[in-house]
């Protein structure tokens, strides 16, 4: 007879940090990278981002660490279907960890913005109901909403931009429609940015950290 079981173990993550260019306290931007991609990947989604400058910039690294077999780059992910629960429970403290410390060395405000991309926008929105202090908003590129949130956690975040490429064939427009009627019906109020392109980051966002921090 086979038994599994579960066991808890510390770890160590990893996650790179932009200072304002602003003096006082800075809103905090943090990000979520995609399957099989890294901090510096999302630090650089989050950078072109027009008014991020005024922003502390957060980009997280998943605790879940191997090697892209094409370039031999040590990329990440945040979790697999296996111990599910236990990786969401993990990633959360994780994400709390990091932002205790990251306001523990910088000047910040209590608001924050969410940003994910791929599978990096489940954990977007989770940290998003999460978080101890202000929301100001989501930004989620070609990912799905958690499906374990409940509409009374969504009421959390106040407003999400939800953005999908034409061609992305892992991110349905199915199921972006059905996300944007979640978020709606949780009392988000929702900016939808269908764009020309695949399973991608947009070029060009317009304003949404205006939007959201306005």
């Amino acid at each position: 007879m086979v038994l599994e079981r579960s066991i808890a173990v510390a770890t160590h993550g990893r996650y790179l940090a932009v200072a304002p260019t602003t003096p006082g306290p800075a809103p905090i931007l943090a990000g979520f990278h995609g399957y099989a991609e890294d901090a510096g990947m999302q630090l650089a989604r989050l950078r072109s981002l027009p008014g991020s400058e005024r922003c502390l910039i957060v980009s997280l690294q998943g605790l879940h660490s191997f090697y892209n077999r094409r370039t031999n780059e040590v990329v990440a992910s945040w979790m697999t279907k296996q111990n599910r629960e236990e990786a969401i429970a993990d990633n959360i403290a994780y994400v709390k960890t990091c932002l205790d410390a990251v306001a523990a060395e910088w000047a910040t405000a209590p608001v924050a913005v969410f940003a994910g991309f791929s599978q990096g926008v489940a954990m977007a929105f989770r940290a998003a109901v999460h978080f101890p202090h202000r929301v100001a908003g989501v930004i989620a590129v070609g990912g799905d909403v958690p499906p374990e949130l409940s509409p009374d956690a969504l009421r959390a975040i106040p407003r999400a931009l939800v953005a999908r490429g034409s061609g992305d064939s892992l991110y349905s427009d199915a199921q972006f429609f059905r996300d944007e009627k979640t978020l709606r019906e949780a009392g988000t109020n929702v900016h939808s940015l269908p764009f020309t392109g695949g399973h991608e980051w947009p070029r060009d966002f317009g304003d949404p950290l205006g939007w959201l921090l306005s």
